[in-house]
């Protein structure tokens, strides 16, 4: 006697599918992984990490032009730090350099680094309530009296050190704001070439301290090239400097200016 269960389950077996639809259906599961790789990559750049491309020589020897540099959205920043920021108050002259609408797209999704425009890179010397000097007899910048040693970043060449600042300032940094300068002195347009700014209307100066919500936050390392892979940590100088004695003034305090950079 013929076994019915047997063959009912025979006539039943699918019968294997079409090229066509194994092959939308591969599509249709890379479609889905490549969507959830760019919601994850949007998402770590907006609330974790973002990469930046170094656009000019102001952090070097620190950075270099073409660096690519990770920053970290959290964790908040302090003295010393490498930070990266929003122009604050039109830093940046001249050009930016234009992209086309695929590369901005790539930027925002975090497949591309940063490109840096519209963007700025520094160290952290003041935060709010600091006051920051220069120069003493010996040629050094000080935050809240305390004299920096910045012989350790410090922008060098051929074993000669840029000067801590060719010229002379002293300021109070207001609240929620921080004072920053660029590793290599002699060519960075920081918070000192802004002190005498009137932009907008504003009262001098405050042109040249950084909103401490433009920071996007501290660089945490370099990333590519691979013969320039760093991590960044605080200078040991910045251990040593003393809380302000006063409460962060609501506006700038301008004791010295220079006339710019």
């Amino acid at each position: 006697m013929e076994n019915t269960e047997e063959s009912s389950t025979g006539a039943t077996q699918e019968k294997p599918r079409s090229f066509s639809r194994r092959f939308f259906s591969g599509v249709g599961e890379v479609a889905i992984i490549l969507v959830g790789a760019l919601l994850i990559s949007t998402v770590l750049r907006g609330f974790v990490a973002q990469m930046f491309s170094i656009p000019s020589g102001s952090m070097e020897n620190t950075l270099k032009v073409g660096d690519r540099v990770l920053v970290a959205k959290f964790g908040g920043f302090q003295r010393g730090d490498v930070v990266v920021f929003e122009d604050p108050a039109r830093w940046l002259s001249g050009p930016q350099p234009e992209h086309t609408q695929m590369e901005q797209v790539l930027e925002f999704i975090g497949v591309l680094p940063n490109s840096g425009a519209g963007y700025l890179i520094k160290r952290v010397i003041g935060m709010p309530g600091d006051r920051v000097a220069c120069c003493t007899a010996e040629g050094a910048v000080t935050v809240n009296g305390e004299a920096l040693d910045e012989s350790q970043y410090l922008y060098s060449e051929n074993g000669v050190q840029v000067a801590p600042s060719t010229m002379s300032f002293d300021v109070i940094v207001p609240a929620d704001h921080i004072f920053v300068l660029g590793d290599h002195r002699n060519a960075s347009a920081d918070s000192r070439c802004h002190l005498r700014d009137t932009r907008d209307g504003r009262k001098a100066g405050s042109a040249a301290f950084v909103p401490k919500n433009k920071v996007v936050g501290a660089a945490v390392a370099v990333v590519a090239p691979l013969d320039r892979l760093s991590t960044f940590r605080v200078p040991e100088t910045f251990a040593k400097i003393p809380e302000p004695e006063r409460e962060a003034p609501a506006e700038p305090t301008i004791i010295e200016a220079p006339a710019g950079c």
